[in-house]
């Protein structure tokens, strides 16, 4: 791995900013969501990990409940209606409300491509993970956030949106798609005390990432670590960590940012910006 990604790291610090909430991390098995529970569980939420791959979920929640959280794991498949009302229902049985909701399941094809040439099977598949699989986690839980008297959700969005150089067209689509429905929602449901915001994440040293960008270990089809750093020493913040998008999240969830909805936060290292 990069020599400079390595030598990064955020102290853990807890202060109780989600004492008493409950947390739904959809997309909780790895990375960015992986990173994402174990923070909010640092910060006193109780949390479901849900995830495609339950062993990996069920190996996380087990982690967090040795360290002294709570934290259960359910199977869950975004692109299903019953898959996920059934996740947002055991939520409820086991933990008895819902106050947080944050979307980090999603991806990208590597076959994606411009519109001009990419093949149309591409587009079912990304926007059925990213698109659907967002708004119908939202379908289920926001009803469940509000009985419980409002809380926040948490949508992941992707530099990717924000700006017209990437050649990944449908990705791009379904992600600016997410950045629309976040503020669509926000209008809705802000007199619900529902407040909703999304997150246009960077390059993040996600599995997935270290494979399209050839980090030692894994084959890539792009640059090598020796590039990585390269670019890090022109841009310091182009690469990151999980933590540093779920301390993001964290923010968002937490009453800290009681008055920002509606917004999408670019995390992007300032791609978007130069």
């Amino acid at each position: 791995m990069s020599s400079q990604l390595q030598s990064r790291s955020i102290e853990a610090q807890s202060f109780g900013r989600l004492n008493a909430r409950v947390a739904l991390i959809v997309g909780g098995g790895a990375g960015i969501g992986e990173a994402t529970a174990r923070i909010f569980t640092r910060e006193g939420a109780r949390v479901c990990v849900g995830d495609i791959n339950y062993l990996a979920a069920k190996s996380i929640a087990d982690s967090i409940v040795a360290s002294g959280g709570e934290a259960i794991a359910i199977e869950v498949d975004v692109r299903s209606d019953t898959s996920v009302k059934q996740l947002v229902s055991q939520t409820i049985e086991r933990f008895g409300a819902l106050h947080i909701l944050f979307n980090s399941a999603g991806g990208s094809l590597p076959q994606d491509a411009p519109v001009t040439d990419v093949d149309l099977s591409v587009w079912d598949c990304t926007m059925s993970l990213d698109l659907l699989g967002t708004i119908l986690c939202c379908r289920h839980a926001i009803p469940q956030i509000i009985a419980n008297g409002g809380g926040a959700v948490v949508n992941m969005s992707s530099g990717a949106a924000l700006r017209g150089s990437g050649k990944a067209h449908i990705y791009a689509s379904a992600k600016g798609a997410i950045v629309s429905l976040t503020q669509a929602l926000a209008g809705t449901y802000a007199k619900d005390n529902v407040r909703t915001n999304a997150i246009c994440s960077g390059r993040i040293n996600t599995e997935r990432i270290r494979q399209s960008y050839g980090i030692p270990g894994h084959p890539g089809k792009s640059i090598d670590a020796m590039r990585v750093d390269d670019l890090i020493k022109d841009y310091p913040f182009w690469f990151g960590e999980p933590e540093d998008i779920a301390h993001i999240a964290l923010f968002l969830a937490s009453d800290e940012s009681r008055m920002i909805t509606g917004a999408s936060i670019p995390a992007d290292g300032g791609r978007s910006a130069y």
